[in-house]
């Protein structure tokens, strides 16, 4: 059983390696997002806040990634609920910290919409964004459970975050984060694109916690594990 899931993970890896490279060759050759500024802007404040708090609650800060903590009893469903309440309420407060200090044409700036100048369809967001999420969520439950990387964790999870915003920002938006839609687009007054953002980082929570599931090896930890709060990093 191993060698098979030694055999996906192979698949799996090489799968990403090309698809993250590949879409940021693309997105440049279609001169869709050059700047590395902002993915950079959202991976390093992400991980700001994990050396901030992160070993106060886990430092999730994606309703996504919580999800993908309560499929892996890391957290029951009483703290899931109340972490993504405060994950809301956390971006909202965001948003309109930049409505206060600029306006609110600056907030509706920061929200993620497909880039239709490029053809990209509702299909298309949806999909992306659970695989960009799917990625993520799929790294935090990684090296959070690894006693290999997991001193570099927090480091790696911001690192992440960064990367995917470069290859899929230019086409989606780059959330991965449904808290952080949320806030965008109440701040910026705007809800028409917000189901996109619901859907498909919610689904990626589910499909990287099943890729994490499916490659877990015999005495990777113990996924059935009851843990009632979260003690790992997270993002």
């Amino acid at each position: 059983m191993d060698d098979a899931k030694k055999l996906l993970a192979e698949l799996l890896g090489s799968y990403i390696l090309l698809t993250i490279g590949g879409f940021a060759i693309v997105s440049t050759a279609l001169g869709v997002d050059g700047s590395v500024v902002v993915p950079l802007g959202f991976g390093l404040g992400l991980m700001v806040g994990l050396y901030m708090f992160g070993e106060v609650s886990g430092g999730h800060y994606n309703p996504a990634v919580s999800l993908g903590a309560l499929l892996d009893r890391r957290i029951d469903i009483v703290t899931f609920g109340s972490y993504v309440v405060a994950q809301i309420l956390g971006f909202v407060l965001a948003g309109y910290t930049i409505v206060w200090a600029f306006s609110k044409d600056a907030a509706a700036a920061t929200m993620t919409v497909p880039n239709t100048n490029v053809g990209v369809t509702n299909l298309d967001t949806i999909l992306l964004e659970v695989l960009g999420t799917a990625l993520l969520v799929g790294v935090i439950l990684r090296v959070t459970k690894s006693d290999t990387v997991g001193a570099t964790a927090f480091l790696g999870i911001g690192l992440t975050l960064a990367v995917l915003a470069i290859a899929f920002g230019g086409f989606t938006g780059g959330s991965f984060n449904p808290g952080r839609s949320i806030g965008s687009a109440v701040a910026g007054g705007d809800l028409s694109d917000i189901w996109l953002y619901l859907v498909g980082p919610l689904l990626g929570g589910v499909v990287g916690w099943g890729a994490y599931t499916l490659t877990l090896l015999d005495g990777d930890g113990d996924a059935d594990a009851e843990v009632s709060m979260p003690e790992e990093a997270a993002a």
